[in-house]
């Protein structure tokens, strides 16, 4: 009998996540790393690209994929960072921009093909695993927080947002 469950889970995702909504200052301090400085940068360009509203930026994010059981063979880890949409509700992902990297892998009988096959694949999978994200989230407060936008759109007649 095995006695870890996730030993055999096919799929392994993780990741850090950042409303871009919650960014109120663009400005990178100045003694920042270059690692630092390269992720704010990444962040600021997700935000010219995507826009603030029902995007997430997910970062240090990893995904494994178990091709057999047996850990020496058939394991593939990719690094992931990038931006995800959700819809009008903020409910459920309707698009993602991801940039995945194969990190580790030791399966003989891998080709390139595959490889871009599965890097696809992740991004299918971090969508799969972020609406239950989401689904484990408060899901009143989001309706309140929707409810709260609408309503100081309505009060500044749709300059919400524009320092106007």
């Amino acid at each position: 009998m095995i006695s870890d469950p996730l030993a055999h889970r096919p799929v392994d995702i993780r990741f850090e996540c950042l409303p871009l909504r919650s960014i109120s200052r663009f400005d990178i301090p100045l003694d920042a790393s270059p690692r630092f400085r390269a992720r704010c940068n990444r962040i600021k360009a997700a935000l010219a690209k995507h826009g603030s509203l029902n995007t997430y930026y997910l970062h240090d994010g990893f995904c494994r994929f178990r091709l057999t059981n047996d850990p020496t063979q058939g394991v593939l880890e990719f690094r992931f960072e990038g931006t995800l949409c959700t819809d009008s509700d903020d409910q459920r992902t309707v698009g993602g921009d991801l940039e995945v990297e194969l990190q580790h892998e030791n399966v003989a009988w891998l080709t390139e093909p595959v490889v871009a096959w599965l890097k696809d694949s992740v991004l299918r999978a971090v969508i799969i695993d972020f609406d239950r994200y989401i689904a484990a989230g408060d899901v009143s407060q989001t309706r309140n927080r929707l409810l709260l936008a609408d309503l100081e759109w309505e009060q500044r007649g749709g300059f919400v947002g524009m320092g106007l």
